[in-house]
């Protein structure tokens, strides 16, 4: 009870010394409103791109491995030069893989192209193209917003049926229901049988939105005839996704002749591959920038001691007084610290009433959200600096002889 006592008493002394002195503590700190200012846009950036990341990553699913020819992350040209001249993932490596994987739920091939579609007067451009089976509904987690999925029937008979995203079904679409009507996909006549459920983007590269599916076989015979399929295999328990990994990777190494011994000619991702590369490049991003904003603290900081400094000068008397009638070397020195830290949280609070709107207008552009946790960070930073900052003056302050600081004019 004492100490919380002697506490609110230095406090109220530290904000006596600072109304007293507003012009001085105003200027003071502008270092650290604008130190605030730049620390807190930047991290609201990179919480905000975090947040996209994660949501635009879920939808590759947690428990689902993509086998591909080529690795998703490639570091060098010449790793690059090496995984393009592998042999290509082909549709009888799929059907074994389906035929014989033990562990998983499902299994789907997955092709992509490029085509216009229309419909009527109304046409969409640069929509993906996807080739696959019924079953990369499982494998992909896909809701319909109306309709169906095309069926096993209707995917092992090659039949002229197709899935569009929202996006398409809204660019043609405008007064019709999308389910039954006909379409151009490309050249080739197709039968809309469902309206795949909003997504969004992945990556904030393309939309999730911007497809059309349609079986496997209408996609050999009417848009590439030999091509590379990614292997989409869904992992009936999550648990064992390592294990299922495992069995991939031996079926694959069968199925595509790999030599005892040998390199893998083909990559088995998933969505922590992505997440991991990206926390590592995103930190080191993150530790650059929030070096090069806290540089403006840095300097904050350094106003904020020599400014500490010349209040201990001018109020040296006042400290010699204090001792005289018994106040302790803690109570000066949690006085002038409590002073550096509370000029510092006003300085802290400006910044972030200045930071609010320029986020707003940050977010127009990026994914950018001042979470409470970035307003906790921020004043934390804030008053962290000041005690940094003001402990050189304040440990001067508490040394100090009494004697000698009563006989300071």
């Amino acid at each position: 009870m004492r100490f919380f006592a002697e506490f609110f008493e230095c406090f109220w002394i530290a904000g006596d010394a600072v109304r007293a002195n507003k012009l001085r503590a105003a200027l003071t700190t502008l270092g650290i409103i604008i130190g605030i200012v730049t620390v807190t846009l930047m991290a609201t950036a990179i919480d905000g791109l975090n947040r996209a990341f994660l949501q635009s990553i879920s939808a590759l699913g947690a428990d689902v491995l993509y086998a591909t020819r080529i690795d998703w992350m490639i570091d060098s040209h010449e790793q690059w030069m090496k995984v393009s001249r592998r042999r290509v993932i082909d549709m009888e490596q799929v059907r074994e893989v389906e035929r014989q994987m033990k562990l998983a739920e499902a299994v789907a091939p997955f092709v992509e192209t490029g085509a216009a579609v229309r419909f009527g007067n109304h046409r969409s451009d640069n929509v993906a193209v996807i080739g696959t089976t019924d079953q990369f509904r499982i494998t992909s987690g896909m809701t319909m917003a109306s309709g169906r999925f095309f069926s096993t029937e209707e995917s092992s008979g090659g039949r002229p049926v197709c899935v569009v995203g929202w996006q398409v079904a809204t660019n043609l679409f405008v007064t019709e229901e999308p389910v039954g009507q006909r379409i151009k996909v490309g050249g080739n006549t197709f039968d809309v049988v469902g309206v795949a459920e909003k997504q969004g983007e992945f990556l904030g590269a393309f939309s999730l939105d911007n497809q059309v599916f349609i079986p496997v076989r209408q996609f050999t015979t009417g848009f590439w005839r030999d091509p590379d399929f990614q292997i989409n295999v869904k992992v009936g328990n999550p648990r064992k996704i390592e294990e299922a990994r495992y069995e991939l990777r031996g079926l694959l190494r069968k199925v595509r002749h790999v030599a005892p011994g040998a390199e893998d000619d083909f990559a088995i991702e998933q969505q922590e591959t992505i997440i991991k590369t990206f926390n590592r490049v995103g930190g080191i991003i993150a530790s650059i920038g929030l070096f090069i904003t806290g540089l403006s603290l840095f300097v904050g900081g350094i106003g904020i001691m020599n400014i500490m400094f010349v209040s201990v000068a001018e109020r040296t008397k006042e400290i010699g007084i204090r001792k005289a009638i018994g106040a302790k070397r803690r109570s000066i020195l949690l006085q002038f610290l409590l002073e550096a830290a509370l000029i510092c949280l006003i300085g802290g609070v400006i910044g972030l009433a200045i930071a609010w709107p320029l986020t707003l207008l940050l977010g127009r552009f990026m994914p950018a959200v001042m979470s409470l946790t970035v307003v906790g960070l921020a004043l934390g930073i804030s008053a962290f600096t000041g005690v940094i900052a003001g402990f050189l003056p304040a440990w001067r302050a508490a040394k100090l002889d009494p004697v000698d600081a009563l006989r300071a004019e």
